[in-house]
């Protein structure tokens, strides 16, 4: 049977970004896929420690990250996995501090320093990365988002040889704002876009989560 793995970057475990991991994870089940949701803020672990042990000729951690807490269940896990949905909501301008130490760990074991760049993944699996954030679509490609966005994507391709990107936009940040100093945007236009938008969102996520368990 197909597992797909979805790891939440989020510190929040029941908020924007999980649910649509949530949605996606749902979408895979409905495929017949195995699910698991993992939450990187319930885990105690660094990012890459440039140690190179992943890179030493003949080193009993070639390929494979010699860094071991409690990420590295998880990064075996993934490796098992038919498909891989990273989350996170987006931190001045890109994805948490969590969630790029995981990637780090994730990602570098695979790749070889040869000329053109080469990943050592044998088999194709489908990823994905879904993004929450409190901007718009036009304010995203305005405070060039889009290059951490598309950077992402590419590496996963890269390492994984298939990739593609959900965008949350404008997402419900607080459930009481009157608590906080909040003048940004409109707080019932954001709870308008929860009870409108972002059901949306979580289908797309399903369709997402569908698509990669069948493709996988």
């Amino acid at each position: 049977m197909t597992g797909v793995l979805a790891i939440n970057g989020s510190p929040r475990k029941g908020w924007n970004t999980a649910m649509l991991l949530e949605s996606a994870l749902e979408g895979a089940a409905s495929a017949g896929a195995q699910t698991e949701l993992v939450h990187l803020y319930d885990l105690d672990f660094t990012g890459c420690t440039s140690c190179f042990a992943c890179k030493l000729k003949g080193g009993k951690s070639y390929g494979r990250c010699a860094v071991r807490d409690e990420l590295s269940p998880v990064l075996d896990r993934a490796r098992e996995a038919d498909a891989l949905i990273l989350g996170s909501p987006i931190y001045f301008g890109t994805a948490t501090g969590m969630m790029r130490c995981c990637m780090e760990r994730l990602l570098y074991p695979y790749l070889v320093y040869t000329r053109p760049p080469a990943s050592l993944n044998e088999r194709t699996i489908p990823t994905a990365f879904i993004y929450t954030m409190n901007v718009s679509e036009e304010q995203m490609r305005e405070n060039a988002y889009t290059v951490h966005i598309g950077w992402n994507e590419s590496v996963l391709a890269r390492t994984f040889g298939r990739a593609e990107s959900l965008c949350s936009f404008e997402t419900l940040q607080l459930e009481d704002f009157s608590k906080y100093v909040f003048s940004y945007a409109d707080p019932e236009e954001r709870r308008e876009r929860r009870r409108t938008v972002f059901p949306q969102d979580r289908e797309r996520a399903f369709a997402l989560g569908a698509r990669l368990a069948s493709g996988a």
